[in-house]
C-alpha cells in the first residue's frame, strides 16, 4: 500500500528534518536528500510513492547556502557547479551517523537503508553508496551527477552488483544531459546494476520516470 503525503517535522541531534514513520515493523528506511537550496520539504513530493512500511527521513542540509536554503558542502566559489569528493565527505559521514541514532530509537534496522537524493543531493547519494555500500541497499539518482575525484573508488567497483536507479531530463540546464550519462559510465564501472530512465524534461522527474522509480523501490 502506497502512503499518504503526511509526514512530521523533528529536531533530532542538531538535525532538522522531516520523518514519516513506518506502520509497522520490520520496516525499510529510506534517505531522502534534497538539491542545492532547499530543505528537508523539497523531497517530500515523492514520499507518497513509497510503501507505509517505509521509514523515510529527509534532513536539511547542513550548510547555508549563499542564494538562500541550505546545501551539503561548504560554499566554495572555485568549484560552484563542479564540487569534489571531498565536499561531500562530511556530510556523508554525518547521514550514516544520523540514520544509525534515529533507527536505534525504533528500534528499526538501518543495517542497509535505500538512498535517494535530487541534484546535488543526488551527487551526495553517490558518495554515500561508493564509500559505504555495505550499508546501502538501493540507491535513486534523480538528475544529479559524480562529484570529480571519484576515479579511484570507482576502480574497485564497491557497487558490484548494486542497484542504482538513475533518471535524467535531455532538456536540463543546470546538470547536463551529458554529464549524466557519463556519471551513469561511472556508475557501471563501479559495478552497478543500473537502470536509467531518460525524458525529454528540464531538472526534474518526469511522470514516466517516477513511476519507474516507485517500481524499483517496490521489491
Amino acid at each position: 500500500m502506497l502512503a499518504a503525503n503526511n509526514a512530521s517535522l523533528e529536531t533530532f541531534e542538531n538535525w532538522t528534518l522531516r520523518v514519516r514513520t513506518p506502520s509497522q515493523t520490520p520496516a525499510r528506511v529510506l534517505l531522502m536528500l534534497h538539491g542545492w537550496t532547499g530543505d528537508e520539504n523539497s523531497t517530500w513530493v515523492f514520499a507518497r510513492n513509497f510503501p507505509t512500511d517505509t521509514l523515510i527521513l529527509a534532513p536539511r542540509g547542513l550548510h547555508l547556502a549563499p542564494q538562500g536554503g541550505y546545501s551539503w558542502r561548504p560554499p566554495r566559489a572555485d568549484s560552484f557547479g563542479r564540487p569534489s569528493l571531498d565536499d561531500f565527505c562530511e556530510s556523508a559521514e554525518a547521514l550514516i551517523r544520523l540514520v544509525d541514532a534515529y533507527a536505534a530509537r525504533g528500534p528499526i534496522d538501518a543495517r542497509q537503508f535505500d538512498v535517494m537524493g535530487f541534484s546535488q543531493g543526488a551527487a551526495l547519494s553517490n558518495v554515500i553508496a561508493c564509500l559505504h555500500p555495505d550499508r546501502i541497499r538501493k540507491a535513486a539518482i534523480l538528475a544529479g551527477f559524480m562529484p570529480s575525484g571519484m576515479e579511484e573508488i570507482v576502480a574497485k567497483k564497491p557497487l558490484s552488483g548494486k542497484p542504482v536507479f538513475v533518471t535524467h531530463g535531455t532538456q536540463d540546464n543546470l546538470v547536463p544531459i551529458d554529464r549524466a550519462r557519463a556519471s551513469m559510465s561511472l556508475l557501471e564501472q563501479a559495478g552497478a546494476h543500473v537502470t536509467y530512465c531518460e525524458a525529454e524534461v528540464g531538472h526534474k522527474v518526469s511522470a514516466d520516470c517516477l513511476r519507474a522509480l516507485e517500481s524499483f523501490f517496490k521489491d
